[in-house]
Formats: structure tokens, C-alpha cells, sequence
């Protein structure tokens, strides 16, 4: 019986194919192993997609908020300088006449690497007014600044002030002037000199008393 299905196979495919059973099945078979390559081309580039998707996902899922800022009340300069940004679990700040503001929404431009990292960590009031990168410039002495100076900072002042959180202030130990010039210092000292001490004789009094030492002398042998 079952010979006789096959024989019958065999005559149909002739009559319908054209083909040798042969052929046929060898035609049969080369289509099936193509259908199973494609099908596992267009898998792999789906998983290959399907994995693209979930890696992009990840460093979006890792990004987390940045937490609010912490007040530091009034600080050192040198306590001032531990957020600079180096240790990412502080908060990145910096100072501007003598008030610090938090600029940790502003790492890629004052972090480590960034344009304005210099200023990070310090009080950069001078740096800012001058638009100095100079190490001796990045400190809150506003000495001898002109009045253009002034009014720069003025402006960054303005742009912090809006822009960041005030956190505290720096109690430092460099003197901070309004910009007064070295002239008007100068003459300030020089009066002060001039000025005499109030528990020191002045030096117009020594002539009068060995003047009046040499009178009374003369009346004595008279």
C-alpha cells in the first residue's frame, strides 16, 4: 500500500513539475534551508535591535536628579575648596563676593574638564572681574579694581543670583576693599602717620621744655 503511494507520488510530481522526484525533492529541500537562513538572519537583527534598545535605555535610567542643595552656612576658604567637584557625592560650589552658590547643574562648565573648573572650589570674584585665569587672580580681593571691572562682576553677580541657589558664606582672610586705588590707600596711611599718637609727647614738645628748663635757670642765678 504503501508502495503504491509512493509510485503515485512520484507520477504526480513528474505530471505537475515537470521534475524528476530526484530534482524535485533536492529543490524542496534547498528552499527550506533558505527560508531557515533568512528567518534566522532577520531574528539575530532583532535581537541585535531589541538589545541596541535596552542598552540606550540604560545610562538614561542611571541618570538620577540632582539632589537639592544643602546649605553650608559660612565657611573657610580652604573648607571651600572641597567642592570643587572632585568628589561627585559633594555638591560642585562657588563663590562670588563672599557668597557661595551652588552650581552643580552647571558641572560640564565647572566640574573637572570644564571651561570655568578654575573658578570651582573658590571664591573667583577678582578671576571674574578681570576675566583672568591667572592662579593669583582666583581669590575675592576686589583691590584696585577699575570701575569697568566692578561692573563685570556686577553682571556675574546678577547671572549667579538668578540662575543658582545662594548656600552660604565665605569668612576669609583676605581683605576685601570696594575697589579703592592704591593711591587713595597711600594717602590714607600717609595721614594716619601724620596724625600724632595720644599717649606719646609730639616732637614740637621737646624744644618748648628745654626752653623752659633754660629760663627758669637764668632767673635762678639773677
Amino acid at each position: 500500500m504503501a508502495l503504491q503511494l509512493w509510485e503515485t507520488l512520484k507520477e504526480s510530481i513528474t505530471v505537475y513539475t515537470g521534475l524528476s522526484p530526484s530534482t524535485f525533492f533536492t529543490v524542496l529541500a534547498l528552499g527550506l534551508a533558505l527560508y531557515y537562513m533568512v528567518s534566522s538572519l532577520f531574528g539575530s537583527s532583532d535581537d541585535g535591535l531589541g538589545s541596541y534598545q535596552e542598552r540606550s535605555r540604560g545610562p538614561e535610567e542611571q541618570v538620577q536628579p540632582l539632589p537639592p542643595p544643602v546649605q553650608v552656612g559660612e565657611i573657610t576658604d580652604e573648607e571651600l575648596k572641597q567642592y570643587d567637584g572632585a568628589d561627585k557625592s559633594k555638591p560642585l560650589l562657588m563663590a562670588i563676593k563672599g557668597q557661595i552658590y551652588d552650581v552643580s547643574q552647571s558641572r560640564m562648565f565647572y566640574g573637572p574638564g570644564g571651561p570655568y573648573a578654575l573658578f570651582a572650589g573658590k571664591d573667583a570674584s577678582r578671576a571674574l572681574a578681570k576675566m583672568s585665569f591667572e592662579e593669583k587672580d582666583l581669590n575675592g580681593d576686589l583691590t584696585g579694581l577699575g570701575a569697568f571691572e566692578l561692573e563685570a562682576l556686577q553682571d556675574w553677580e546678577y547671572k549667579f543670583m538668578s540662575k543658582y541657589i545662594k548656600v552660604g558664606t565665605v569668612n576669609s582672610s583676605i581683605p576685601v576693599s570696594d575697589g579703592a586705588t592704591d593711591g587713595q590707600t597711600a594717602e590714607a596711611a600717609e595721614i594716619n602717620s601724620a596724625t600724632p599718637a595720644e599717649d606719646g609727647p609730639t616732637e614740637s614738645a621737646a624744644p618748648e621744655t628745654v626752653e623752659t628748663v633754660s629760663n627758669a635757670a637764668g632767673d635762678q642765678k639773677e
